[in-house]
């Protein structure tokens, strides 16, 4: 198979680009304008094509696209722009920015220039600055050449940093990527532009009848003072005191400044949902209901997505968007996060379908975290539990309650779930009645109870508790392994946990995939509050412990686990999304069931490097993601 590396310069301007739109936006606006393409087949001289859209059309056409993959950096944009407006669909698609993501974590900067320069590949140049607001035409004729040495010059560099990166690199790493990129470039899931439309307005006669109910009681003219009242922290501050409530503080994770702890997830403002008097509730029920305006730039984004792209949905996912592997949302859709609790916000889900005499399936991991932690820390009786097909959710619940639980009762097993799912990580009795307290559906329990389920899991987890503690020495291990083994005695690396699936050693902790998860700068800083060990991340210093840590490795062998099982389901129906530990896929109609029965055995069967963990799903199809939930 050859290799094309290629690289499209296109108009931009102030409004018009990457700066101020998503990548869907910029690429279907009607502005948008193919200024030129660099391309490069296998390691030939770059060239450099440009005019207009018929003839740089007329030269891609020539491409051999059914035998070649396309390399780019940030395919995202590129591959766009091949398949929507010049309908290229290539064998298959590379991507150094995701690549060195992978490699080099989420922290690290993944810009063609500062890749150039970590590998000392050449120098990136800057005559894209002097391009702004300027089209095709606009260019004189040395202008465009200078352009054109500009873009053949990225071109090359692309194809350098892949020829160092694609040494060792995964091949399954190389086929997710294929794979989440083609969610986006060519899209299946479909928009239902009618069921949005109603929702909106719906929405908008919500909030319109929850404002009216204030205006009098609060001596307001009309509805929009209502809320200008009750948006701003400061004036719903100020209108809790008018009525004897002292608004609630919490210091600030950004400044460590006090600050108002009136976000719904706040317990002060939880608390006030909770007042003894009926109209301070009230107060906050509206404000909830009126503030937020997530839900309805949703529909609206939603809605335009549809109409740009004549109904399809573009589905834009971050490939190694997390520290431990897993996708994120981006371009301002976030698919990892669509409600599907409350009835009505579903809407969003229930308006993702499949095209027409097609079924959505979605197939989740049942339980894939904790199941992987009693595995990895040798936890065989709650291994065994998971094998033999029981509820351990509900089990936990059963013996914090001290009376029988199972599905049947919603609460309580979420309880059981929440500990389960965050006292395998060492949440403490704070965090976990903050969790319960804070999380849909909800719990309240006092401090008390909460020690006593913290304790109750810590007895009978034993295991579990030691792996935390082989996780402080792994911490400790990479803080101190020497760079440089001329200067000091090397340590010879080791295995973390059972069975042999993560190797710790200078670089970090190796994941079974051949991936590492890293900890940049980490250290040990004695003058803090306390000490604690601390790493560089993208959001600033973070601290990690046994606990911390022993969630990051869970999370990451879960994600290659549902990656290994996608790419097998890939074989033979199309992966077009995929949500925390969920696969999803459009299916023709009249195969829905023979498909499901493959998806399902794909998602119930462990990766060869995981020997003897049990692995299950649940699976359901639709004619919409809502009502396969």
């Amino acid at each position: 198979m050859s290799l094309i590396t290629l690289d499209f310069e296109t108009y931009y301007a102030k409004g018009l680009g990457f700066r101020t739109q998503t990548t869907e936006e910029y690429v279907r606006d009607r502005r948008f304008e193919v200024i030129g393409v660099g391309v490069k087949i296998d390691d030939t001289p770059s060239v450099w094509v440009t005019g207009t859209h018929d003839e740089i059309g007329k030269y891609l056409s020539t491409l051999p696209w059914d035998t070649s993959a396309v390399l780019c950096h940030n395919m995202l944009f590129d591959g766009c722009v091949l398949s929507w407006h010049f309908k290229v669909v290539p064998s298959f698609m590379l991507d150094t920015l995701c690549m060195a993501r992978a490699i080099h974590g989420v922290d690290a900067g993944g810009s063609l220039k500062a890749l150039a320069i970590r590998y000392e590949i050449g120098m990136k140049g800057d005559e894209v600055l002097a391009a702004e607001g300027k089209k095709r035409l606009d260019f004189t004729e040395e202008e465009l050449a200078r352009y054109g040495e500009y873009c053949k010059n990225d071109v090359d560099l692309t194809y350098k940093l892949f020829t160092i990166l694609s040494v060792g690199f995964p091949e399954n790493e190389l086929a997710l990527i294929d794979m989440t990129l083609r969610m986006f470039t060519h899209p299946v899931l479909m928009v239902d532009d009618v069921l949005l439309q109603d929702r909106a307005v719906e929405l908008y006669e919500e909030k319109l009848a929850l404002l009216e109910a204030l205006m009098d009681r609060l001596k307001c003219k009309d509805v929009e003072e209502v809320r200008k009242k009750l948006a701003s922290n400061k004036k719903f501050a100020e209108l809790l005191e008018e009525h004897g409530v002292k608004a609630p503080m919490k210091d600030s994770k950004t400044t460590g400044k006090e600050t108002y702890a009136l976000a719904k997830n706040d317990e002060g403002f939880i608390s006030l949902t909770e007042h003894e008097d009926p109209f301070i509730q009230q107060l906050c029920s509206v404000r909830l209901g009126t503030k937020s305006t997530i839900e309805e730039s949703r529909i609206e984004r939603f809605l335009n997505v549809g109409k740009r792209n004549k109904g399809l949905l573009p589905i834009p996912l971050k490939y190694y968007g997390a520290h431990t592997g897993r996708w994120s949302g981006m371009d301002k859709v976030n698919f990892q996060n669509l409600p599907s609790r409350d009835k009505k916000k579903k809407a969003l889900k229930n308006a993702v379908t499949a095209p027409d005499d097609h079924v959505v399936i979605n197939c989740d991991s049942s339980q894939i975290e904790a199941r992987v932690l009693a595995w990895l820390a040798g936890q065989d009786d709650v291994t065994k539990l998971f094998a033999d097909g029981e509820d351990v959710y509900s089990l936990f619940a059963t013996k914090i309650y001290e009376k029988p639980i199972s599905k049947a009762n919603p609460i309580e097993r979420f309880v059981g779930k929440t500990c389960i799912l965050g006292l395998g990580y060492g949440t403490g009795a704070k965090k976990l009645r903050h969790t319960l307290k804070t999380t849909p559906p909800g719990a309240e329990i006092d401090e008390i109870t909460a020690k006593n389920y913290v304790d109750t899991y810590r007895e009978a987890n034993d295991k579990v508790i030691e792996l935390w503690g082989e996780g402080d020495k792994v911490i400790s291990a990479l803080a101190t392994w020497p760079d440089n083994f001329v200067t000091q005695q090397p340590k010879e690396p080791y295995y973390y946990g059972q069975h042999k699936c993560l190797l710790v050693d200078p670089t970090g902790i190796r994941l079974p995939n051949g991936l590492y998860i890293r900890y940049p700068d980490l250290k040990y800083n004695t003058e803090g509050i306390k000490s604690q060990y601390e790493y560089k991340s993208r959001k600033g210093t973070a601290s990690l412990w046994g606990g911390t840590l022993v969630e990051n490795v869970v999370q990451a062998l879960a994600r290659i686990i549902v990656g290994e099982q996608m790419l097998e389901i890939n074989k033979r129906y199309r992966v077009v999304l995929t949500v925390h530990d969920a696969a999803v896929c459009v299916v023709p109609e009249v195969e829905k069931d023979e498909a499901m029965a493959y998806i399902m055995g794909c998602m119930s069967v462990a990766p060869t490097w995981a020997k003897g963990l049990p692995v299950t799903c649940e699976a359901t199809y639709a004619e919409n993601y809502g009502d396969c939930r």
